[in-house]
């Protein structure tokens, strides 16, 4: 079977690098040409949902702009328009005049409305009352006045001369028959297109037929062109006077069209240049066009995303494909390896099994030695114990001895009630005696290693019965806090209270020194943890001893009061039961040595219910 690598040197081989490059080749270009085409789509969607908004908004404007193109015809049908006209000198006209156009401005709720005669020269005016009022003036040089003049009427948008606010103006002639006395021109506000063009949420605006931005919500993109001027259109904007004295700058350095599908790049006053998306609507008469800037950003992301998605998944193909392919070669190969690892396998399951015999034999080996160490400990407490033991069995028995001879000597002399006396001292005597020796039979006894839940209280009061003799021996008091009855620990009841004689009797040996030597013992639960604490008052710990202190056969003790091995004993059985044993130095002076055991799960209401039947 033939690798994709060297079978010495590990490398891939040509052909497999040929193959791996053509197939990267191929996903770059099925992206690129996913990437081309989901780009097409996204900015025609865009441009599509573009015109759209355009298309309702050219309607409205057109509509605005139409609505009072009859409205200075009308006007100039008014005769003291024509009589001002025929007699421009007369006072009683020219206020009849002012009057009369002041009314129509309110009523038609226009900027101004104002009469030029035929010279170009303004005679009355709406605002007459104002400072910067149109009469006096000659406005013959603006396109309005002109086209009013030739055709009946005219329109235009441009920056006032007069108060230097733009406008939409609109105008009609006054005629006398056929003869063109004057005209009278109406100035309307477009703030209301504007406002709409605001409330778009995009970037619009208005461009006249020079491409000049007139009107726009952005207040930085007026008197912009979109592309630089012809010297025609610049001289002819100067002629009229369109924008005032605002200089006219460019977007772009290049010749641009208004009806190109791609984006262009323009610098956008504030903002570095940038591609836009341009969509375009004519609206009116005057060549005007509504103009929306689109950020071709979020159409090229898409794009972008759907490419890079077509790219991933021809590569998954082209890697299923080769995987498949890998996995029909190699699969007559892992056969084989297959055979070979179960032919192993047999092998070393057989050698396992022999070594997992000899481990087993071993585990058990240390399990008795361990129980062995335990019980050798036991034996070897009630050893240094035997002369305390052996007292405190002689004084009943001697007690026995004179408690008999007493009765015998009374049942002589008949005095019945006295030997009632001495044969109920004898009974507790021999109560005593027997709750000693059976004490010490259940310590003494080898106990199989099965956890099981042992009253803590019970323990403890075995384990001080034990320890009695070497507590009268040293005149020691004991201390401790209410058990409460119910409380155990999971633990064996010899073994639990192996620990404790050995931490009692340690804690009663650090303090043979003195003469009032006290020995506390309490205990506490918490989260399912029951800690005893065994804590004495003598010279405590030091730091050599506090390092040694767990190991086999390491005691500060002579040879005839122990082995060293009570605390190590200790040790290894509360680890068996999943607890701990430490020591430390209590800040006032003496050691303490801390047991902490695991508390007995809880019995299930079932199972309880079930040991009961």
């Amino acid at each position: 079977m033939n690798s994709p690598r060297h079978p010495i040197t590990g490398k891939l081989s040509s052909r497999t690098l040929l193959t791996l490059g053509a197939a990267i080749s191929f996903c770059l270009l099925l992206g690129w040409l996913a990437y081309r085409i989901f780009g097409d789509i996204y900015l025609n969607s865009e441009r599509q949902l573009a015109r759209q908004r355009l298309d309702a908004l050219a309607l409205s404007l057109e509509a605005t702009l139409s609505r009072n193109e009859s409205l200075p015809g009308l006007l100039a049908l008014d005769p003291s328009l024509s009589a001002l006209l025929h007699q421009p000198d007369s006072e009683q006209r020219i206020t009849a005049a002012n009057a009369y156009l002041e009314a129509a401005q309110q009523g038609a709720a226009v900027s101004a409305a104002f009469l030029i005669d035929a010279h170009g020269k303004t005679l009355a005016a709406s605002n007459w009352r104002q400072g910067r009022s149109f009469v006096g003036h000659n406005y013959g040089f603006r396109p309005y006045f002109v086209d009013a003049i030739n055709n009946g009427l005219g329109r235009f948008y441009g920056v006032g001369v007069t108060t230097g606010e733009p406008g939409y103006f609109l105008a009609a002639p006054v005629r006398d028959g056929q003869q063109a006395l004057g005209v009278i021109a109406l100035k309307v506000g477009l703030e209301a297109i504007e406002q709409a063009l605001a409330g778009a949420g995009e970037t619009l605006f208005l461009v006249d037929a020079d491409g000049v931005i007139f009107l726009s919500p952005d207040r930085l993109l007026r008197y912009h062109t979109l592309a630089p001027l012809s010297d025609t259109a610049a001289a002819r904007l100067g002629d009229t006077r369109q924008y005032g004295r605002q200089a006219i700058t460019p977007l772009s350095t290049l010749p641009l069209a208004l009806d190109r599908i791609e984006p262009v790049r323009l610098a956008l006053p504030g903002e570095a240049p940038r591609d836009v998306l341009l969509t375009t609507r004519p609206v009116g008469s005057l060549g005007w066009q509504l103009v929306q800037l689109g950020d071709p950003g979020e159409a090229h992301s898409i794009a972008l995303g759907s490419a890079l998605a077509t790219g991933f998944a021809c590569a998954f193909l082209l890697g299923l494909a080769a995987h498949v392919r890998h996995r029909q070669r190699r699969r007559d190969e892992l056969r084989r390896i297959h055979g070979q690892l179960e032919q192993r396998i047999a092998e070393r399951t057989v050698d396992l099994t022999g070594k997992i015999a000899a481990l087993e034999r071993t585990e058990a080996i240390l399990r008795e030695t361990r129980n062995s160490a335990v019980q050798a400990g036991k034996l070897a407490v009630l050893g240094q114990m035997s002369a305390g033991i052996t007292h405190e069995l002689n004084q009943p028995l001697a007690a026995l001895q004179t408690f008999a001879d007493n009765a015998s000597a009374l049942l002589e002399r008949g005095r019945h009630a006295e030997v009632a006396e001495n044969l109920a001292m004898i009974s507790d005597l021999i109560e005593r005696t027997g709750r000693i020796v059976r004490q010490l039979k259940t310590f003494s006894r080898k106990e199989s290693s099965v956890p099981q839940a042992v009253t803590v209280k019970t323990a403890i009061e075995h384990a001080l019965m034990i320890i009695e003799p070497r507590r009268r021996e040293l005149m020691a008091t004991i201390s401790i806090p209410p058990i409460a009855e119910d409380l155990q620990a999971l633990a064996e009841p010899g073994r639990l209270e192996q620990i404790l004689v050995n931490l009692m009797r340690n804690g009663l040996d650090a303090m043979s020194d003195q003469p009032a030597a006290h020995l506390e013992i309490s205990t506490t639960v918490q989260g399912g943890r029951i800690t005893i604490e065994v804590r004495d008052h003598g010279q405590g710990i030091s730091d050599e001893v506090q390092a040694h202190l767990f190991e086999p056969f390491y005691t500060t003790k002579t040879a005839s009061d122990g082995l060293g091995l009570g605390l190590s004993i200790s040790l290894t059985i509360a680890e068996s039961y999943g607890g701990t044993l430490g020591a430390h130095n209590a800040p006032e002076g003496g050691a303490i040595f801390t047991l902490t055991l695991n508390a007995p799960p809880p019995i299930h209401p079932n199972q309880h219910t079930a040991h009961e039947a």
